[in-house]
């Protein structure tokens, strides 16, 4: 299957999702080295993988509860193409668990994290951008310093040969003063 877009293909697994009675997952994503954006998204059931508990230390403690993973391997994987198009590359139909007909008739709860997500993706975007303005500033800022301590440092050499100089003439006028004394 073929997508114009990945929340097009995200749109097409929820449906499906919904349709056989599981919840779908936005799972993992790659991204492209060179500018960040994503190449390829994997969308799972919710029941996929298996909780692994963190340590306090990665925030407040919790109020526990049960996990609702069971190491399903549904899912889809999409992929852009050099066209730009979302390409289905994988997909795994076999729940390991049942499945449950669901009333509900939109994701609004995730439709939110998404767009949460997608102003925090954004926002991270800015600040990238305003890094490398900041980088590029200082690097101009640095230059502009070694240029003027080229400069500097050929005046103090100037002025260094300078009072040489002057300093030799003096040694020499006062050796002829002494020489026509004596």
């Amino acid at each position: 299957m073929e997508f114009d877009s990945e929340d097009a293909a995200k749109e097409f697994y929820d449906d499906y999702a919904r349709h056989l009675g599981f919840v779908m997952r936005i799972d993992q994503c790659r991204r492209s080295e060179v500018d960040k954006r994503i190449l390829s998204r994997r969308l799972s059931c919710n029941k996929q993988g298996y909780y692994v508990k963190m340590k306090d230390q990665y925030g407040p403690v919790r109020k526990p509860r049960s996990s609702t993973r069971e190491g399903c391997k549904a899912m889809m994987l999409v992929k852009v193409n050099k066209s730009g198009k979302w390409v289905v590359t994988r997909f795994v139909k076999d729940h390991t668990h049942p499945l449950v007909a669901s009333s509900r008739t939109c994701r609004t709860a995730m439709d939110h994290k998404d767009r949460k997500i997608q102003e925090l993706t954004l926002e991270l975007e800015r600040q990238d951008k305003l890094c490398d303005l900041y980088h590029e500033q200082i690097i101009t800022f640095l230059q502009s310093v070694e240029e003027e301590t080229g400069l500097l440092s050929t005046k103090i050499e100037a002025a260094v040969k300078n009072v040489m100089e002057m300093e030799a003439e003096a040694k020499q006028q006062s050796n002829l003063q002494q020489a026509h004394l004596q």
